[in-house]
């Protein structure tokens, strides 16, 4: 047999080997999260689409989830960065959504969570990186670098290279801690459909969603965190 273990990817992968089979957009394992990410990203596009064609007063379930779901993110948004953070609210949205979505698709038996693995959390760090400097930047010119030289003067040649670091490391840690999360959520639920294919507790489903809930919030939280404080005034 070409592929002993075809069997065993088919009920775990099934749209990536389909996608790889047809279409030849993975490359085994290494890109399953591609394919998946591209699936939830249609999926979410779609959705969003059908709400807005069919718009009513009276919304019905889909409608009125998008709309809990965009509000409750726009007060988040207000209340932590302020009324200057709507601007950056689409981004927000955005990743709050695909983040929960992604986090939560592992938890449907032959789906993937692409937030599994570390080039998907990277990229979506990596963006906000970017953009809390350029925005930082675009804010305050060239008075943005106060931020990284501390209260004092002469205190900077201690301060800048402590304040690089950190900044460096806010992208590593928004892609580790949804990684390893996520990662090991999967980790669990290998192991229970090994031991037990057939009955998978309702607790660790449940923890499972609420790990996945905790680490959009977490994410979404520190992204804004990190594009208001480029806007602060440097002290």
């Amino acid at each position: 047999m070409e592929h002993p273990m075809l069997l065993l990817d088919f009920i775990t992968h099934p749209l990536a080997l389909f996608m790889e089979k047809y279409f030849n957009l993975t490359d085994g394992n290494h890109l399953y999260h591609i394919t998946y990410m591209w699936f939830y990203m249609l999926l979410l596009i779609g959705a969003s689409l059908i709400v807005v064609r069919k718009l009513k007063m009276v919304p019905g379930r889909l409608q009125n989830f998008f709309e809990v779901a965009i509000g409750g993110l726009k007060d988040l948004t207000v209340n932590t960065m302020g009324e200057d953070g709507l601007k950056f609210f689409p981004l927000i949205a955005t990743l709050a959504i695909f983040i929960l979505v992604a986090n939560l698709g592992d938890i449907i038996p032959g789906f993937y969570s692409p937030t599994a693995n570390v080039n998907t959390n990277a990229s979506m760090a990596i963006v906000v990186f970017f953009l809390t400097h350029i925005i930082g930047i675009k804010v305050h010119g060239m008075k943005y670098v106060k931020q990284f030289t501390g209260p004092i003067w002469w205190m900077a040649p201690i301060m800048i290279p402590i304040e690089i670091i950190g900044h460096l490391a806010r992208p590593l840690s928004l892609t580790v801690r949804l990684f390893g999360n996520i990662f090991g959520e999967d980790l669990v639920l290998v192991i229970i459909l090994i031991l037990a294919p057939f009955l998978i507790p309702m607790p660790v489903l449940a923890l499972m969603i609420f790990t996945a809930l905790i680490q959009t919030i977490v994410f979404t939280l520190l992204a804004m965190m990190y594009i208001s404080g480029a806007m602060e005034e440097g002290h």
